[in-house]
């Protein structure tokens, strides 16, 4: 299952209905029971896919319609983040095992991919992001305990948050993706405020860890013409390079962020003060 997402102009999407701004950000359905799924962004050639294994090992397809690559990652580079129970990857016949919030990074030239959950009734869903890469990097697994942990906010603030660095300059090499998550404190609801674009790179959120009759009401769009858009748990968003991305929500929660783009530097961001948002 695969779907192509286009690039839209800042000007374009201010016309934009709650619908039409659904329909082309927001990826309601990442993780499928027993499925993977694709969705290829325009903005920087991301593809998001999310693989939850049932049964028997899912094999990463190699979506010739989208790549027209002989394998998946013939020109592509992979970082993936488990958020379910434990599973495995396989890549090119060895194995990694992957526990909750373990990150795998898969380089450019691996040609064949796996998944498979260690138990079924408790699968393995795996969040996964591609991007192009143009030199190989070898695959890479990394826990919580070998992330780049930077804590952020103040309960003042209802923005206390610690941020994992998983795939980054000084962490996991890559050509260009960038790849981590965030956790927020009890009490704190606010993601990435003052919020900020980069012109530069593209990003993908996925919220996780959020009760089912919670949601966070996502913000995005141009500084000064925003919008928003509800999301519940185990969604994705597509956030352009000149968009805000930020969220708030009825409780804490956690999320997956990925960026592709010219740079990898973390701190590359032009911030909105707090002032002029609109």
């Amino acid at each position: 299952m695969s779907e192509i997402r286009y690039s839209l102009s800042p000007e374009a999407f201010k016309k934009y209905t709650t619908e039409d701004i659904r329909q082309e950000f927001l990826i309601p359905e990442v993780l499928q029971k027993g499925k993977i799924t694709a969705v290829y962004s325009m903005y920087d050639r991301m593809v998001t896919l999310g693989a939850v294994p049932t049964g028997d090992a899912i094999e990463l397809p190699v979506y010739e319609d989208l790549t027209k690559a002989e394998f998946f990652l013939q020109r592509r580079e992979m970082g993936i983040i488990n958020v379910g129970g434990s599973g495995k990857v396989t890549v090119d016949g060895t194995d990694y095992e992957l526990a909750n919030k373990e990150c795998l990074y898969i380089g450019r030239g691996a040609k064949s991919v796996s998944f498979s959950s260690a138990y079924a009734d408790s699968p393995a869903e795996f969040f996964i992001n591609s991007c192009p890469a143009h030199k190989e990097y070898p695959t890479t697994k990394a826990g919580l305990s070998d992330a780049n942990e930077v804590n952020l906010g103040s309960p003042e603030n209802c923005n206390e948050r610690t941020i994992y660095q998983f795939i980054h300059e000084d962490g996991i090499q890559s050509c260009q993706l960038v790849m981590g998550f965030t956790t927020l404190k009890p009490g704190s609801i606010w993601n990435t405020f003052p919020p900020h674009t980069h012109l530069r790179r593209m990003e993908v959120y996925f919220y996780f860890d959020l009760a089912d009759d919670q949601l966070v009401m996502h913000f995005m769009g141009d500084p000064q013409e925003t919008r928003h858009l509800a999301i519940h748990n185990k969604q994705a968003v597509l956030s352009p390079e000149w968009s805000i991305h930020s969220g708030a929500g009825t409780s804490n929660y956690s999320f997956i962020w990925a960026m592709a783009g010219e740079n990898q530097a973390f701190t590359d961001m032009d911030g909105e003060a707090i002032k002029n948002i609109r």
